[in-house]
């Protein structure tokens, strides 16, 4: 349902390789009335997903790539796209 959507990862759950991201993967939970919502009702929220459906963005063309590591000029590994070979921040 979410296939080919973006947004921001919010938390990642280290121990669940999962991770909650910003827009993807909405459920709805139902709440009782407290502090936060004197209201209650139900609430749209983010739910997890398994890190292996994500993918980072190529930073020249802003699609999804897959990652390599290679060393840099100062000699540290770092990330790179592998269909641009364009470094990953």
């Amino acid at each position: 349902v979410d296939r080919g959507k973006t947004g921001r990862v919010l938390k990642v759950l280290v121990k669940e390789n999962r991770a909650i991201v910003e827009g993807i993967n909405m459920v709805s939970k139902s709440t009782k009335p407290n502090a936060t919502h004197p209201q209650g009702g139900i609430i749209k929220k983010e739910a997890s997903i398994h890190v292996s459906n994500l993918n980072p963005l190529d930073p020249k063309t802003g699609k999804p790539t897959r990652i390599g590591r290679r060393i840099g000029s100062e000699g540290t590994l770092v990330r790179y796209s592998k269909k641009s070979g364009e470094e990953i921040k």
